[in-house]
């Protein structure tokens, strides 16, 4: 590339652009897309066989609860019938015989009648017959004992009167070395004079009541089961291939084995249930007397989920298929999709090239593999001061003044990365310096160089101005660039390791300093707002030996704006320690009485000797008149304090005592000093307008007072100053205490 060959011709440079080129982007893009197009095919596919399946388990629970329905009421209707049956037995003429006159001629004959019944009924397991005290009598066979009638059965019968059937709730008895579930009918027999002289008891199957109803309705994939209210099977375990959880034999509890489906059966009467591999279909039926307390039974019947995927399999087939076109024909469409934008794009890219080209913002040349210029755009000609048709087919390496070693090392670089990034200075051009960017794009003839770049001189200058600054502010003095809010921006190395921050510019100039200063910034900001500077020196810590002066400028925007506050540290010496009389540093508006304690206990006995405390009260009555006042008092003590910090001499030290009231400590005075710098206080907040209502105690310092006795003796010329009303401003008269 950018091959020295004056002889070769200009090739077409964007003839590679009119063809189809998949790049890595469109590729992934198909790629997503596909995967993304099979992905929700696949959803919609699986969701519709599920919905399809679903619905079929909802039409066979509907139709299996129509068959529950019409069952239970075929049981009621059977158990009414056996009902009447059981009357007619006992109405029976061989058994009226047998009653009247026992004998063994008579019991013979209504044993051949018995017998008769049976074989004719399948549901009919046993006839008895009880006298008048349950004791038994006779039997068509031995299969349920002759045990007596239990005191319980004896009275539920009895609980019913006349002739009324009676029946029980479901129970088992072995026939035949199996449990069968039966229901016992009994009726009373009675004299003329309508006594009892005894008891017929039939026993009817309910496993043959419901073979003799379920081949009507059901199938083998539809199993029928007859559970109690405590969830015992007592029929419909006849099934080859019972389901997990489901009793398959009789006796054993639904509730035990399968509890979920039991909660739900347990708190309604019918309904569906739909399982990980059944759907449940149940229905509550009474088949024993309404005196019974367990007369409820449960009619269940259950299709396996599988047995539903197989009946759906022939619309599944059909939905996989169609799923499996509408993949391939959205496939195909997204493709050609892709080739008609990519066909787009081919033709129109030398038109956006073209236009990119000449209204880009930085300068723009085409260099054919020789290294001749092709075209330039506006911007370029502006940059090299030159017209458009001097830049074109002139050779780049004269173009740019470069000698024959740079111009092979950049042919070099381009041939390896196909990329080249550089700064070049043109003297001719009052030694303006250019970022160039150079970028080969094809193969051989049809390749051209693609030339970007722009006037760096500006940068340059204003890179070596920084470097100068940071230069010039790596001084002596710390510096750090603030924030309105005190938070650090940039700090040079001098503030660094003065406050020991180790490059760390999370912090805040008040919680640095500490000092209760964050109480006092909005005082601070508004000083600096108002005169641009502030100035005040921070009390000695313990970490930090030494005062520290502070000095705040700010930094205004265009539109009068505080932007930025410039502050420069240093270490002042501690006046306690320098020659001459020792007078405390000015640094703030405390906000505690224990501050302005602490400060009085640190000065020395001549010190204190020598001042002088100045209580002043900003609250006129007005002011007070309602508690919504509050807040302006508040505004106004503020207003006073930062007036006052303003004019105070150096050593002077101000404390907020109570809202409405501030504490003014004045070293080196004695009370006549002090009266004179009361009334020139007193003036100078008149001039802003902020005396209306002031007075001023003054109280002197006598030998071994506490701070809480100089603050009274002070209160009380206060007090005298309000009820003087000349200037406000009264004296304390203090004695020395005697020893």
């Amino acid at each position: 590339m950018l091959k020295k060959n004056p002889a070769s011709a200009d090739t077409r440079l964007l003839h590679h652009l009119r063809g189809v080129h998949w790049s890595r982007q469109r590729l992934l893009a198909i790629a997503s897309q596909l995967s993304m197009l099979v992905i929700t095919i696949f959803l919609i596919t699986n969701v519709l066989i599920t919905l399809g399946e679903r619905r079929l388990q909802e039409e066979w629970a509907v139709q299996r609860y129509s068959e529950l329905q019409t069952i239970g009421t075929l049981l009621a209707d059977k158990i009414s019938f056996q009902q009447f049956r059981t009357q007619m037995f006992s109405r029976a003429e061989p058994l009226r015989h047998y009653l009247d006159t026992p004998g063994h001629q008579e019991e013979q004959r209504l044993q051949q009648s018995w017998q008769s019944l049976k074989n004719n009924i399948p549901e009919l397991m046993d006839i008895a017959v009880y006298d008048a005290s349950g004791k038994f009598r006779l039997a068509s066979s031995g299969n349920f004992g002759n045990t007596p009638l239990s005191k319980t059965l004896l009275d539920s019968i009895r609980s019913i009167g006349g002739t009324d059937i009676y029946t029980s709730n479901v129970e088992f008895a072995p026939v035949e070395d199996r449990l069968e579930p039966y229901q016992l009918q009994m009726t009373a027999l009675e004299n003329a004079d309508q006594s009892i002289r005894g008891y017929l008891v039939t026993y009817n199957s309910v496993s043959q009541m419901l073979q003799s109803i379920k081949p009507a309705f059901s199938s083998n994939d539809s199993p029928l089961l007859l559970l109690d209210d405590q969830g015992q099977l007592y029929a419909g375990a006849t099934n080859l291939d019972p389901l997990a959880g489901i009793p398959d034999t009789l006796g054993s509890s639904l509730r035990q084995s399968y509890p979920e489906l039991w909660r739900d059966l347990a708190t309604n009467n019918f309904g569906e249930f739909h399982g990980e591999q059944a759907t449940f279909v149940y229905l509550k039926i009474p088949l024993a007397s309404a005196s019974q307390k367990d007369s409820e039974y449960m009619l269940l019947s259950y299709i396996r989920n599988e047995d539903i995927s197989v009946r759906f399999a022939q619309w599944r087939n059909i939905l996989l298929v169609t799923a499996v076109i509408v993949t391939l024909l959205a496939a195909l469409a997204m493709i050609f999709a892709h080739l008609f934008r990519l066909e787009q794009r081919a033709r129109l890219s030398s038109i956006l090239l073209a236009d990119g080209l000449f209204r880009a913002d930085f300068g723009c040349l085409l260099v054919n593999e020789s290294g001749r210029i092709i075209c330039a755009n506006d911007r370029a000609a502006d940059i090299l001061k030159q017209r458009q048709h001097e830049i074109e087919n002139r050779s780049l390496q004269k173009l740019l003044e470069q000698d024959q070693q740079w111009y092979e090392s950049v042919r070099q670089q381009l041939q390896q990365n196909k990329v080249w990034h550089g700064e070049v200075q043109l003297q001719a051009l009052d030694n303006i310096v250019l970022r160039f960017n150079i970028r080969v794009v094809g193969e051989g003839r049809d390749g051209y160089a693609l030339i970007s770049f722009e006037d760096i001189s500006e940068l340059k200058q204003v890179r070596q101005d920084a470097f100068l600054n940071q230069l010039l502010s790596d001084s002596a003095v710390a510096t750090a660039l603030l924030a309105p809010n005190g938070k650090l921006v940039r700090v040079n190395e001098t503030f660094d390791q003065l406050l020991q921050l180790d490059g760390s510019l999370d912090h805040t100039l008040s919680e640095l300093l500490q000092n209760d200063l964050d109480n006092q910034w909005p005082r601070i900001m508004q000083l600096v707002s108002t005169h641009g500077v502030w100035q005040g020196q921070i009390l000695c810590q313990d970490k930090r030996p030494g005062c520290i002066q502070a000095t705040l400028k700010s930094y205004q925007d265009s539109e009068g704006e505080l932007s930025y506050l410039v502050c420069t540290l240093e270490r002042a010496a501690n006046v306690r320690e320098l020659p001459g009389p020792r007078v405390p540093h000015r640094t703030k508006v405390m906000p505690e009485l224990e501050d302005l304690e602490n400060f009085f206990n640190a000065m020395s006995p001549d010190e204190q000797q020598r001042s002088c405390l100045m209580l002043l009260d900003i609250s006129p009555e007005a002011l007070l008149s309602h508690m919504s006042e509050i807040e302006s008092l508040e505004s106004r003590q503020q207003q006073v304090e930062t007036q006052v910090l303003n004019d105070l001499p150096r050593g002077y030290q101000m404390a907020t005592w109570q809202l409405g009231k501030i504490a003014i400590l004045v070293p080196n005075s004695d009370a006549i000093n002090c009266h004179d710098f009361a009334a020139k206080t007193l003036e100078n907040l008149g001039q802003h307008g902020l005396a209306d209502g002031i007075c001023i105690g003054i109280a002197a310092y006598a030998t071994g007072q506490t701070i809480e006795q100089f603050l009274n003796n002070a209160e009380v010329a206060l007090k005298r100053a309000k009820q003087s009303g000349e200037r406000n401003i009264c004296q304390a008269f203090t004695r020395q205490q005697s020893s």
